[in-house]
């Protein structure tokens, strides 16, 4: 299966695309020379990777039955000083808050996520190692 994205310019810098019925802009900061009217399409990689992971531990664990209050998820994205400016290590914190939840079960969710299911982290993961933790609020 084959995915076609056109970007159609916005002004200054600003790129418009549609995603299955979704508009979203890309663009970069004043400092940069944008118009900063949208996330940087850099930090969209970064948003993509918690969607995407996200969503999976969520499916995983309602497989499980495992009820939860909240999960949030962070991304700490260490940057090259040189250009091509790529993120060379990606820090990944998954964040659940409910009672009496089962850790090994978050364990298990995060680990199939990341090493199995989450197709952003794989393709990440061809140019920076993704690194994560678990943590767990009452």
């Amino acid at each position: 299966m084959a995915r076609k994205v056109k970007g159609i310019l916005k002004g200054n810098m600003a790129f418009q695309t549609e995603l299955d019925g979704h508009i979203l802009i890309t663009d970069i900061s004043k400092e940069n020379g944008g118009d900063d009217l949208g996330p940087s399409p850099k930090a969209l990689l970064l948003s993509g990777l918690i969607g995407c992971t996200g969503i999976d531990v969520v499916s995983i664990l309602k497989k499980m039955k495992v009820e939860y209050e909240d999960i949030n998820i962070e991304v700490e994205a260490e940057e090259a000083e040189e250009h091509p400016r790529i993120y060379n290590r990606i820090h990944m914190i998954y964040t659940f808050k409910g009672k009496n939840l089962p850790l090994d079960k978050l364990e298990r969710a995060v680990s199939l996520s990341q090493e199995k299911y989450c197709s952003v982290a794989a393709m990440l993961k061809k140019a920076a190692p993704i690194t994560y933790e678990i943590k767990v609020v009452e």
